[in-house]
């Protein structure tokens, strides 16, 4: 009886010592599954999606895309200016080359004109005032008129009236250039009729543009409407 109950025990703790540390570990019985995973950062749980289901139904799964950038504010309203009626149409045709025919206007004003350009009254008169002007319609002048108000100027041949003496100048220099040697610059108070050209809905691209043409054309300004 003793050497069975002796033989009991050791094929119990036999049996032990077997299943402890010699059986191989069944993956329905590992005692430390989560000691033993590969890369569990990168674990993602992934929604089962019936076949046929639209691809939207995944769409919650993924990172969401970026909204797109805001596309760069117009401004309501420029005005270009200011013109003399003779000068303007050449101004017109300058924003239309940029595809801006169907959103210009013209708006017209009565100015303060401090200085012009002019030719001196010649000692003959009136005879002297149409001398220059053959002159000037034979060098393709067109914008000028004969004075004849009495005064000091009577007979005097205007070239332009202008705000400033920066843009009288600007005047004088142009025509300088097409060989008008006679014409000079003096201050006049009086009230013109003006023009500015307006356009409006401008995109920062086109604005730039225009700012850059009217840096080249001393005497007038790039603004935003006044109101009306």
């Amino acid at each position: 009886m003793r050497p069975l109950l002796l033989f009991l025990l050791l094929l119990n703790v036999g049996f032990f010592a077997w299943a402890k540390y010699i059986a191989p570990t069944e993956s329905g019985t590992d005692p430390q599954p989560m000691t033993r995973q590969l890369k569990p950062d990168r674990l993602r749980i992934v929604p089962i999606v019936p076949p046929g289901a639209p691809a939207s139904a995944t769409a919650s799964t993924s990172p969401a895309s970026a909204p797109p950038a805001p596309r760069p504010a117009r401004i309501a309203c420029l005005e270009w200016g200011s013109f003399t009626l003779a000068d303007a149409p050449a101004a017109a045709r300058v924003v239309e080359s940029l595809g801006l025919a169907d959103r210009l206007t013209e708006r017209r004003t009565q100015e303060t004109a401090g200085w012009w350009v002019f030719m001196p009254r010649q000692r003959d008169g009136r005879q002297g005032a149409q001398r220059k002007a053959r002159k000037l319609r034979a060098l393709g002048i067109k914008d000028y008129f004969i004075v004849r108000d009495e005064g000091p100027h009577q007979w005097a041949v205007s070239l332009g009236v202008y705000r400033t003496q920066e843009a009288a100048r600007a005047r004088l220099e142009a025509l300088e250039q097409k060989k008008v040697r006679s014409a000079v610059v003096g201050p006049r108070e009086t009230r013109v009729p003006k023009l500015w050209l307006q356009v409006r809905e401008i995109e920062p691209a086109t604005q730039a543009q225009l700012e850059t043409i009217v840096s080249r054309i001393p005497g007038t300004e790039l603004r935003v409407c006044e109101p009306s």
